[in-house]
């Protein structure tokens, strides 16, 4: 096996980790920049908590996020809440089931982008990792901006033609990837929950009672992704997450990849996938034989949803049943998603969590070398 001096690393992770307890009482009791001195220590600590776990790339976790996808989004110019409506989201667990009601989206301008996002937050992490740790920024997929809203959160007094709205989403998704890029962003990932959420029927039956063409929205979806990618900088991966849903260790969707496989993997330009394998939600592995020589699949075995630590000899039998539909060479391996997608966390212990990214990095030792 080749050793990889480039993301995705055979042993990586997709983003978010638990805020610490001492962040979250500082998020409820700080504003400005006292705030920001509470997040800096803890990301300055998260960062060397990820080095020491013997990863290769590290995240500022997210902490200075409520939102894995929203935080980003309010920050595009013409989109904002809809102060008056809500939309559910029903996520499913073990136990039942638990509601998520946040603010609704309203495309109510022209989207452009005046100023780079997370700019300062990717400074400080780029100036934060040390030698030898690439620093890598998560931000939503464009995907999420239609997906969130449908068609009724567009106003169409701004956009009359959905393609002139199309065109302005990617341009700006274009704009924040070249600039992002100059502060010397050499791993960014796309995070995008709509191409996994529609491999299940039930996902594509409420899109399509909103107005949309369900059967081929993930084709819309990734003629966008590859317009916002087409002038990406010289020497920057991108990597597109999928999962189906992570609020407080539960989901939203289930089903394999079987619907949007082939157009997904042969069809969107980015360099590797990091996508869901934990439990039979997410179906087999069956779907990678879509994937192309040259493209990287980083597999979520590695659940974020339980405390439990894996068996090392059983995520290896798993990697080689993945190896029977993809070329060994081309795997990595992951947790199936981040441990905080929100402020909340999922149902472990910091101590948990970083000993299943320890497990990651020891297994892909042992597989890779």
């Amino acid at each position: 096996m080749t050793t990889r001096t480039t993301p995705p690393f055979r042993a990586d992770h997709v983003g978010s980790l638990l805020r610490p307890a001492e962040l979250l009482r500082a998020r409820e009791t700080l504003t400005g920049d006292a705030l920001r001195e509470a997040e800096d220590a803890a990301i300055r600590d998260v960062v060397r908590k990820q080095r020491d776990a013997g990863l290769r790339s590290a995240t500022d976790g997210e902490f200075r996020r409520a939102s894995w996808h929203m935080d980003f989004i309010y920050q595009l110019d013409g989109i904002g809440q809809a102060a008056d409506e809500q939309i559910t989201v029903r996520f499913h667990n073990q136990q039942g089931d638990i509601e998520f009601t946040p603010a609704a989206l309203r495309v109510h301008d022209r989207i452009r982008l005046s100023e780079p996002i997370f700019a300062d937050d990717f400074a400080f992490l780029r100036d934060t990792v040390g030698e030898g740790v690439v620093p890598k920024l998560t931000i939503p997929s464009p995907s999420m901006v239609h997906y969130r809203g449908g068609p009724a959160s567009i106003d169409p007094g701004v956009y009359p033609d959905v393609e002139e709205f199309w065109r302005d989403l990617s341009a700006a998704y274009a704009e924040q990837v070249r600039r992002i890029g100059a502060l010397g962003c050499t791993y960014l990932q796309f995070d995008d929950t709509s191409l996994a959420y529609l491999n299940d029927p039930s996902q594509r039956a409420e899109l399509a009672e909103r107005g949309d063409d369900a059967e081929h929205l993930h084709l819309r979806y990734i003629k966008q992704i590859n317009a916002a990618l087409a002038a990406k900088p010289a020497g920057m991966t991108i990597t597109t997450h999928m999962c189906r849903g992570n609020f407080r260790s539960s989901w939203v969707a289930s089903g394999g990849y079987d619907f949007v496989a082939e157009a997904l993997f042969n069809e969107l330009n980015v360099d590797g996938f990091f996508l869901e394998f934990d439990d039979e939600r997410s179906g087999g592995f069956e779907p990678l034989r879509f994937v192309p020589p040259g493209k990287m699949v980083v597999l979520g075995l590695v659940t974020t949803k339980r405390g439990e630590l894996e068996s090392k000899d059983a995520l290896k039998r798993r990697i080689d049943e993945a190896a029977k539909f993809v070329d060994l060479d081309q795997l990595c391996l992951s947790p199936q998603c981040g441990f905080s997608s929100t402020v909340e966390g999922n149902e472990l212990t910091e101590e948990q969590q970083f000993a299943k990214l320890r497990l990651i990095v020891e297994t892909a030792e042992e597989v890779w070398g």
